[in-house]
């Protein structure tokens, strides 16, 4: 069996650039599962208190920092959770992720919604990942 990822947009599926519908993965690799991650740094402070731009991109480092300790990249993306405290503005975050996410060939699946709240009342968005490294 070969190793692959495959990324899917069926016809009678929105097509957009920044996400993809469907991620399947088949044979042999390792999967990784990020944990929620928020925009606390190594210091263990909360970065960008009422500012979701500069808390969703501390939440794209520490993916990128999660990723890279695994040997992976955003590329290996297979599926992206993004929660968003109601009441803040979805395309300030939104364009703050595409820094990351733009320019990948196949970007992953993106799910996303509005919570009432998230574990710290200063979280104002938290994003999970899960990425795909086949074996070669």
């Amino acid at each position: 069996m070969s190793n692959q990822v495959q990324y899917i947009n069926p016809d009678g599926l929105f097509k957009n650039p920044a996400f993809s519908q469907i991620v399947t993965t088949q044979g042999t690799g390792k999967t990784i599962y990020i944990g929620g991650q928020n925009s606390v740094n190594t210091q263990r402070e909360i970065v960008g208190k009422g500012d979701i731009s500069e808390q969703t991109e501390l939440v794209m480092k520490n993916i990128q920092t999660a990723l890279s300790a695994c040997g992976a990249t955003f590329e290996n993306l297979v599926k992206l959770t993004i929660h968003i405290v109601q009441g803040q503005d979805l395309y300030r975050g939104f364009q703050v992720s595409q820094k990351y996410l733009s320019g990948l060939k196949n970007p992953p699946a993106i799910t996303g919604f509005f919570v009432a709240s998230l574990a710290h009342p200063d979280f104002l968005v938290e994003v999970d990942a899960i990425a795909f490294i086949p074996e070669e």
